[in-house]
């Protein structure tokens, strides 16, 4: 099932937060094949089905922006300091390729690491900060990036780590963290738009959640909705030190349904409806907890409060320069929330109240 195209298309477009352009256009290309398309004031994109019903109102929404960086200021050599935009780790980064995108066009760089031979015996206990850290554009003396290449602070960095095809159908890829989610709506869109489904159905790409949830809120101003799904990556916690029969987040292990979160503990109610529905329907899924957070954590805020329930599929590596994840996983999760846009009618969701 898993449209390999547009999950290329998707991994490798331009789109830190703030800077969604790119993906936006691809989202709202497809979406718009399906629905009724919209945007809302910070560029979230808001596809609208409808259903055999009005309400309930479904919001499943993933975020459009990836973890990057912005040029923060320029050394006199040419040289390109640089601030984090979303959560970064420093081990991730060094010896690490790059795209700088500034007014005159993207240019590829490398954040630079000085040779062990160099590193005195402090600098070999410990990574640099970030705030410590650079860019090199190709700068030799006498080469201003400024002018030659359009370099000012501000301007957007991404990873350079094109889509791959892996053995056993597992992908490789930067920005999972959210464009696999991303193609998740479209996918659910080509789903949903030849079946009944008893509500009104609201596809949402976010922006800027890496930095705090932003486009979740004001897209939820946008739709109004009475039940709500965010799609995204969960961990896996496989890796050589621990046996992998015994790790329920790994690759090929279905769809995680989280049960906690930094940002939200889900309507419990909606959480045991939809792990009775796959249960059902024996589509493969795990329970899962993170220590992140996700767009329901601000859209289950949203006016007196939307139920709300968070979807992933195990990731290796996000926040970093490439990610691996398995094409079964996004199939299950594909299959599961189409099932639960299905089944969602007005009498199900009345009895999503917790006090009553």
């Amino acid at each position: 099932m898993a449209d390999r195209d547009l999950l290329r298309e998707l991994t490798e477009a331009f789109g830190p937060s703030g800077f969604e352009g790119e993906p936006a256009a691809i989202l709202a290309r497809e979406l718009g094949r399906n629905g009724e398309l919209s945007r809302d004031g910070l560029g979230s994109v808001v596809c609208r089905m409808a259903g055999s019903s009005e309400r309930p109102r479904i919001m499943v929404s993933a975020h459009m922006d990836e973890v990057g960086f912005m040029v923060k200021e320029i050394t006199p050599d040419g040289y390109v300091r640089f601030l984090p935009i979303g959560g970064w780790w420093p081990q991730v980064l060094l010896g690490q390729r790059v795209v700088v995108r500034t007014r005159l066009g993207d240019f590829p760089g490398v954040i630079g690491s000085k040779p062990p031979h160099e590193l005195t015996e402090d600098e070999r206990r410990k990574l640099p900060d970030i705030d410590q850290m650079f860019i090199d554009l190709g700068c030799r003396e006498g080469f201003d990036v400024s002018e030659k290449l359009g370099v000012r602070p501000g301007d957007p960095i991404v990873p350079a780590a094109p889509f791959t095809a892996m053995a056993d159908d597992l992908f490789m890829a930067k920005a999972w963290d959210d464009r696999g989610g991303c193609a998740m709506l479209v996918e659910i869109a080509r789903l949903v738009r030849g079946r009944r489904h008893p509500n009104t159905l609201f596809l949402v790409g976010t922006v800027q959640e890496e930095v705090g949830l932003r486009g979740a809120k004001t897209a939820a101003e946008v739709v109004r909705p009475d039940v709500a799904l965010a799609l995204d990556v969960s961990l896996s916690y496989e890796h050589p030190d621990r046996i992998r029969k015994n790790v329920n987040e790994r690759l090929g292990n279905g769809a995680a349904i989280l049960v906690h979160d930094r940002s939200m503990i889900p309507n419990t109610r909606l959480r045991d409806f939809v792990i009775d529905l796959a249960e059902r329907l024996g589509i493969r899924f795990h329970l899962t907890t993170v220590r992140g957070g996700y767009d329901t954590g601000a859209v289950h805020l949203h006016r007196s409060g939307v139920p709300a329930l968070a979807v992933g599929w195990p990731t290796r590596y996000i926040h970093a320069h490439s990610g691996i994840a398995a094409a079964s996983d996004y199939d299950e999760v594909v299959k599961l929330v189409a099932a639960v846009v299905e089944n969602l009618d007005e009498a199900a969701t009345s009895k999503l109240a917790l006090f009553d």
